[in-house]
């Protein structure tokens, strides 16, 4: 079964061109599915003797270990994919995980900040995270310190302000490289899913953050340990290519320094970048190519927020709502 899903980890990677993130999840995912087909001191099932009932027991199993329906709609997808691929190779007759149908996922419409709320939190971010800094100044008292802690913030406002000027997802930004920026004609080249390129603009804050950012960038290149070749615009502390888990965690902890209550990652600003432009105007299409969204319908998710958030301000001020 190794080999198996080995061959088709290597076909999503170098045919399907699939990202980084789909294919740690979808091996993950695999894997789980083999030790479960793997009773403890036996051999694994053949891969021809797997049909609905086994895959429907693992959906069984997957929920006795409390995941979320979206973690076993993910292990389903996952395992049609791979039953596919085994089909096309005459390896297996029909695909068994199409016969088991995927829970019925609820329609979650995310709350997306305002323009103004998304304003003040790229305005505050130097002011809370010096604030911050201080507070960890009074324990520290290490001056070194203190001077890359005044760095990485100029680098966290570059990074938040390209993602919601740009609306990338948090692995573009990661893979963002210095030939992919245009300043003189704030563009950038974006390497999106499935290794397709779009052209995104970015305007006056975030190009402000980037100037605010090559020293640093400069100064992290030559820190002991760096790469000082690498063609990554957004650096670690050591000089490595910032990791999309780093991203994650700095967008948290802004958003929590700015309002206890937020929970934003990177995708709430790609979600507020595109609601923002459709409440202002902006065709769907043009959004749609902006995001480097395959199909529109996805895209329209976005509106579904826009229209509750008029709802909202309808019922507030409307006197007869």
């Amino acid at each position: 079964m190794k080999q198996y899903i080995d061959k088709f980890i290597d076909y999503l990677r170098y045919e399907q061109n699939a990202s980084p993130n789909t294919i740690r999840e979808y091996r993950r995912d695999l894997t789980q599915f083999m030790a479960f087909l793997t009773p403890p001191g036996e051999k694994t099932m053949p891969l021809g003797h797997i049909d609905h009932r086994v895959i429907r027991e693992f959906v069984g199993y997957s929920y006795d270990q409390r995941l979320q329906k979206s973690s076993v709609a993910r292990k389903l997808a996952a395992l049609r994919t791979f039953f596919k691929f085994y089909v096309r190779e005459g390896l297996v007759k029909q695909n068994p995980a199409r016969l088991v149908s995927t829970p019925k996922l609820p329609k979650r419409v995310p709350r997306v900040i305002t323009a103004e709320e998304m304003g003040a939190f790229l305005d505050n971010i130097l002011t809370v995270g010096s604030e911050a800094n201080a507070k960890r100044r009074l324990v520290s008292r290490h001056r070194a310190h203190d001077e890359i802690s005044r760095m990485i913030l100029k680098r966290d406002r570059a990074v938040l302000e390209l993602l919601y000027a740009s609306g990338l997802r948090a692995g573009e930004l990661a893979g963002l490289k210095m030939g992919d920026i245009d300043l003189d004609g704030r563009m950038l080249r974006v390497l999106g899913k499935g290794r397709k390129e779009r052209v995104v603009p970015f305007g006056a804050g975030a190009y402000a953050a980037l100037e605010a950012y090559w020293p640093v960038r400069d100064v992290l290149l030559h820190r002991r340990g760096a790469d000082p070749e690498i063609e990554i615009v957004f650096l670690s502390q050591r000089g490595r290519r910032l990791d999309t888990r780093v991203i994650r965690t700095l967008v948290k902890k802004y958003s929590r320094l700015t309002n206890i209550n937020w929970d934003l990652h990177p995708h709430s600003l790609r979600h507020a970048f595109a609601t923002h432009l459709l409440a202002d105007g902006a065709d769907l299409r043009a959004i749609q190519e902006l995001l480097g969204h395959a199909s529109l319908s996805t895209t329209q998710r976005y509106t579904q927020a826009t229209i509750r958030q008029l709802m909202d301000v309808y019922d507030k001020s409307h006197p007869h709502a």
